[in-house]
């Protein structure tokens, strides 16, 4: 046990930083971080490194696409051009059709607003993984990726640990309960604890760091 404690200790002060924090999103239960979130989950779950993703995400906000309505505004070349400048160039033309017509869905369906979504899921995973799933381009992967980035601020879905996260806490020697990671994660956030294990499973370094720093 003395070793998992010194394990998850090492993991989370080295590598524990969601990648909403990553990208700038300070996130909150309010309809922009919300937003931005939800658009990184769908960059995240492409098969293009994490890093790349969250420069897309950053090149977004900075191109003023912060909202459903301004993706939806803006044209289907603006949407391009700001993947192009996150380095998100494999998948931008399909990427920047999704964007839009998923910005567009929120806003017909939901009201623009994230928190629609919640309140018709009613703390039910099943129900929010499906609607969240409507989105173009945010597959099973994606809502879970989402659910891991928000769950401290929509807690009755805490902890949500994915087979992802789950497969990163094997990696690191440490249990693959959910309840016992987040004892031995003590008060640390759970969203936290959640993307330091997926960096554990996406990335060998960050095993090899947390085995040399806890031994």
């Amino acid at each position: 046990m003395t070793g998992q404690k010194d394990m998850m200790r090492a993991l989370l002060r080295e590598h524990g930083r969601t990648y909403a924090a990553e990208a700038g999103i300070r996130l909150r239960d309010t309809p922009q971080p919300l937003y931005r979130t939800l658009v990184l989950a769908i960059l995240l779950s492409a098969r293009i490194r994490a890093s790349i993703a969250v420069a897309a995400a950053r090149a977004l906000y900075d191109a003023g696409l912060r909202g459903p309505r301004p993706m939806a505004d803006a044209t289907w070349q603006q949407r391009v051009d700001a993947l192009g400048e996150g380095g998100y160039r494999r998948y931008d033309e399909r990427t920047a059709t999704q964007l839009g017509d998923g910005a567009r869905l929120l806003l017909d369906d939901f009201g623009g607003d994230l928190r629609t979504v919640r309140a018709r899921a009613d703390g039910d995973v099943d129900e929010l993984r499906a609607l969240l799933r409507r989105t173009p381009g945010l597959g099973p992967a994606g809502a879970d990726i989402f659910l891991r980035e928000v769950q401290d601020v929509w807690p009755e879905y805490a902890p949500f640990l994915d087979a992802k996260a789950l497969q990163g806490a094997d990696r690191l020697g440490l249990p693959e309960s959910p309840a016992a990671l987040t004892r031995l994660a003590g008060s640390a956030s759970r969203a936290t604890l959640a993307a330091a294990l997926v960096r554990a499973a996406l990335d060998q370094r960050v095993v090899d760091d947390c085995l040399a720093r806890a031994g």
